[in-house]
């Protein structure tokens, strides 16, 4: 068999496609394999499909492929150009590259399998290529799967905020709740965040009435857009927030105490678990603190029996629970613990209704590690396109086309 024989049966070409040559360049490490179309080929146009269209003209183009062995292999061909009545002169489809790329189908292919699990950057250098032309064909078919999109079965949303970079730059992720799957990533996290992704509902066959519930943070701006767009949807405040809430409060209560009391140095992370999660040495610290009365113990009593209202058997009794609590916490004149609980009582309904709806952020948390985790092994990310990108990848279920 002739290496072009081999080679036509390996790229799976077939008429009026054929290999013509190849090249082997030992000191560049290149295969160049070289094609070319029969002689008279006539091809379909590909703006309105008319069959037999005669060659008006050709133009060369090159395309990586998959390696050959440890060799880089690079397509040549001469793409015919046709003459179409209706459409004028057009460019045909090649079969192994979508067009305007640079690289063929399967190529493509390899990278999208392997950048779900790895940096752009550790890619472009595992394949020899630059992160800019692997972050092109990252986009192409993400936004691709994004236009695909079909929002029309979504009723029940959660909404959270995550940092694109330091300092105060976020982006918000809105999540299916049903699917457990990223459907919106939009800049900032104002209400406009909501708005753009009301949006975007509308133009995927969604429906913005039909939104029975949407789990968020207590900050303004979610509440303002979620009431502005979603007018049927009960709004449940996300149980990891109101504790959140609560453990910063504790923690501003450790700091100022600690001013005064060596004991609590070295202790922050004590008060951020709860105890059933303490290791053995942070358990045995706690016990020698019990005795003591320290307030930052008094604020993390009281952290941990917040969570209790969310075992109620029923509104009414997480309803009483909750008053009992304020009381209590109100009766401590512990600063940060009674502004923490005055901002729990004035959103008591969408706190307490997570006991009916069944509901939280808990899928946002951990969608939100894996897009950290993922950030902080590409050591950031130039853009936000690219963050949203690897967010849609890593967490947006997107039907996802691999060429073949």
């Amino acid at each position: 068999m002739r290496d072009t024989d081999l080679f036509q049966l390996a790229l799976g070409l077939a008429s009026p496609w054929f290999v013509e040559r190849t090249a082997f360049d030992a000191d560049k490490r290149q295969l160049d394999i070289h094609l070319d179309f029969e002689r008279g080929a006539r091809f379909a146009c590909v703006g309105c499909g008319r069959a037999d269209c005669a060659v008006h003209d050709t133009r060369e183009h090159s395309w990586r492929h998959l390696d050959f062995f440890q060799h880089s292999a690079i397509l040549h061909a001469r793409v015919p150009r046709t003459l179409c009545a209706d459409c004028g002169v057009r460019s045909v489809a090649v079969p192994w590259a979508r067009p305007g790329s640079g690289f063929t189908l399967l190529f493509e292919g390899l990278v999208l399998a392997l950048v779900k699990d790895m940096p752009v950057l550790s890619l472009a250098r595992l394949v020899g290529e630059t992160d800019t032309r692997i972050w092109r064909i990252v986009h192409h078919y993400v936004e691709q799967a994004v236009a695909r999109m079909d929002l029309s079965q979504v009723r029940q949303i959660a909404a959270d905020e995550t940092s694109a970079k330091r300092g105060h730059d976020y982006v918000s992720l809105f999540v299916d709740l049903a699917k457990r799957r990223v459907i919106h990533v939009a800049e900032g996290k104002k209400a406009e965040a909501v708005d753009a992704f009301a949006r975007k509902l509308a133009a995927h066959g969604g429906d913005a009435e039909a939104i029975t519930d949407a789990s968020i943070d207590m900050g303004a701006n979610f509440i303002a857009g979620v009431e502005r767009n979603f007018p049927n949807a009960d709004i449940t405040f996300d149980k990891f927030h109101v504790v959140k809430l609560v453990n910063d409060a504790v923690d501003e209560v450790r700091r100022a105490e600690s001013r005064e009391n060596a004991v609590l140095k070295g202790t922050r992370y004590l008060w951020l678990k709860n105890v059933e999660n303490l290791t053995p040495a942070q358990q045995r610290q706690l016990a020698a603190l019990e005795g003591t009365n320290l307030d930052t113990l008094q604020a993390y009593q009281m952290r941990m029996n917040l969570q209790d209202v969310f075992k109620a058997p029923s509104l009414a009794s997480a309803r009483r629970f909750l008053d009992r609590w304020a009381t209590w916490v109100r009766l401590s004149e512990l600063k940060p613990m009674v502004r923490a609980a005055a901002t729990i009582m004035e959103k008591a309904d969408g706190i307490l209704r997570a006991i009916t709806s069944k509901i939280s952020n808990g899928v946002m948390e951990a969608i939100n590690g894996n897009v950290q985790a993922a950030k902080r092994k590409a050591k950031g990310y130039r853009s936000k396109r690219n963050l949203k990108a690897i967010i849609y990848l890593i967490a947006g279920d997107l039907p996802l086309t691999l060429p073949t």
